[in-house]
Formats: C-alpha cells, structure tokens, sequence
C-alpha cells in the first residue's frame, strides 16, 4: 500500500514539475514575428541605423514591453510574410495587415490598431480622375494586397489589366516611368510617400472599402500573443503611449 502510494505521490509531483517546466518555457519563449520589408510609415529601414522602424514596430515594441515577452522581427515582405505564419515558420505577423473575413479563414486577429482604405494613385501628369479612366489601362498591384484585392474585384468591370509587384516601392516607380498607368493603395501609406519620398505621384478620388489593421497568427495557434497584444494594446491607448506613436509619424 505504501508503495502504491508513493508511486502515485511521485506521479503527481512529476506532472506538477512538467507543468511548471511547460508555463516556464511559454514565458521565456522568444516569438518570431515577420513584417513587410517597405511600407512606410508602419515598417521601413532607417538607413543611418540600418534597422526597420515604423507605426508597426513601435506598436509592437510598446505591447511587448508592455506585457513582457520577447521577440524577434524578421522583414521579408508581405507576401512571404503571410507563408511564413501559414507554414509555421513565424509565430505571428505585424504589416499593415487589412483584417478581412477571408483572410479570418486562415489567421486569428487582434483587435483592430489602425483604420486604412485604398485610394486610387497616378502619376501627377495623368489625366486619370477615376475608376472609370481606367479602362484600357495597366494598373500595378503589389502582391496579397487589398490594393490588389481591389484592383482585380474590379478590373472585369472598368476594363484594365493588372501586372503585379513585389513591394511598393517598385509598384510606386512602375507608374512614374509611365510602365503602369495607376495602382490602389493603402491611403495612410502612399501619401506619407508622396509627401517624405517627393515621388511624383498624386492620388485621386475617395478612400474605398476602410477596414482596421490587425496583428496575426495562424488560426488556432498563439491564442497566448494574440489575448497579451490585445492586452498591451488596450493598455498603450489607455496611457497615452499610442497616441505619441501615431503622432511621431504624422497621424
């Protein structure tokens, strides 16, 4: 009987030790995080210090300090961003990211830390006025986009053609050489380049189809960063450190 009961006594401290070991191991978990590799003003390389700054980052910066966990950013695109929290290669992903109900199919989202829309962009000689001046034309698109969302939602319908790019500043140089007539951009992103980048494009129209950006992970995974981003978001709002962030970029 006293064996018995020893053995189930060290059974018991066995699962306590590895559930201690478990919940240690989750706090000092180092979470990998991706994010677009040029879409100024939420990520972009600082040249003087060779690091990525932005909105996004000092977000992210901010919850993290806030709540206490460690991570690492790794740039490489939206696109290749987007495969790496599919495939499990990263943790979660932080890049303007539009939260959709299709891409809800795929990703867990935090609340909501930024409204955006798409506007039309031309170059500032283009006679181009809106949607409907499109027809006949090619219209640039970056990759996973809702620019590219949009621009393909309604291409069949205005009648233009759609070449994809790989980031936005390749997409923003495609319509000033006159390569591509126009693209659809996040509103937020492509008038902070115009103005700090003198890029010789202006937008037109209204802001179409405004939806929040949100942080990722992939569906069912990471439930921990997803209520601890949302946590330390509610808590950066609260004491004011958000509103210092978005006015540091001019919002």
């Amino acid at each position: 009987m006293k064996k018995i009961l020893g053995l189930l006594l060290a059974t018991v401290m066995c699962v306590g030790v590895s559930s201690c070991g478990k919940q240690e191991e989750v706090t000092d978990k180092t979470y990998v995080i991706y994010s677009d590799n040029s879409f100024a003003p939420f990520e972009f390389l600082d040249t003087e210090t060779n690091q990525y700054i932005g909105v996004d980052m000092d977000i992210l910066a901010a919850i993290a300090e806030d709540q206490g966990f460690k991570y690492e950013v790794k740039n490489e695109g939206f696109d290749a961003s987007m495969g790496a929290v599919q495939s499990g290669q990263a943790d979660a992903m932080i890049a303007g990211m539009t939260i959709t109900d299709e891409r809800k199919q795929t990703f867990d989202f935090s609340d909501g830390y930024f409204e955006d829309g798409q506007i039309l962009v031309v170059a500032k000689d283009s006679d181009i006025m809106s949607e409907k001046d499109l027809a006949g034309k090619n219209v640039a698109t970056k990759i996973g986009t809702m620019g590219t969302e949009y621009a393909e939602s309604i291409k069949g319908k205005v009648g233009f053609e759609t070449v994809n790019y790989e980031d936005s500043p390749t997409m923003y140089t495609a319509i000033e050489n006159g390569t591509n007539d126009a693209c659809f951009e996040d509103r937020s992103v492509v008038e902070w380049a115009i103005k700090n980048e003198n890029l010789n494009l202006k937008t037109v129209g209204d802001v179409v189809n405004p939806k929040q950006y949100g942080f990722a992970v992939k569906k069912g995974a990471n439930t921990e960063l997803i209520e601890m981003f949302n946590a330390g978001l509610a808590n950066i709002k609260a004491n004011g450190k958000y509103d210092e962030i978005l006015a540091k970029y001019g919002y």
